[in-house]
């Protein structure tokens, strides 16, 4: 049973931390990749970790501040976000599939259905 879960979005104040999972059973030799749609806009990659965990990618916009990582054993992915700014306010997707396309979407096969970030003070 493929299924993505999310979870861990809230609001947070410009400058704090959040950190989002994502259940993702079955898994295992798939990489996971987080995507955001803000309103209004595209939806856009974000970072991607390839099935082994030894190779990670980010978009410009939140590398240095932003840290993509799994646990195999704990079946999970997960986006350690910090120095949040209000820009970085979206609905976050975790994908699973390929990131030989990132940031595109495409080679991503499975998503969630999301949680919410917002940055505000």
């Amino acid at each position: 049973q493929f299924q993505l879960v999310e979870s861990g979005g809230g609001t947070v104040q410009p400058g704090g931390s959040l950190r989002l999972s994502c259940a993702a059973l079955g898994f295992d030799y798939h990489a996971i990749a987080w995507f955001r749609q803000a309103p209004g806009k595209e939806r856009e990659g974000v970072a991607c970790i390839d099935s082994s965990g030894g190779n990670t990618y980010y978009a410009d916009s939140v590398k240095g501040r932003f840290t993509i990582s799994r646990d195999k054993a704990k079946n999970a992915g997960f986006l350690q976000m910090n120095d949040l700014k209000a820009e970085d306010s979206a609905t976050y997707y975790c994908a699973a599939g390929g990131c030989h396309y990132f940031p595109g979407e495409y080679g991503m096969s499975y998503w969630g259905e999301g949680t919410l970030v917002a940055v505000s003070s």
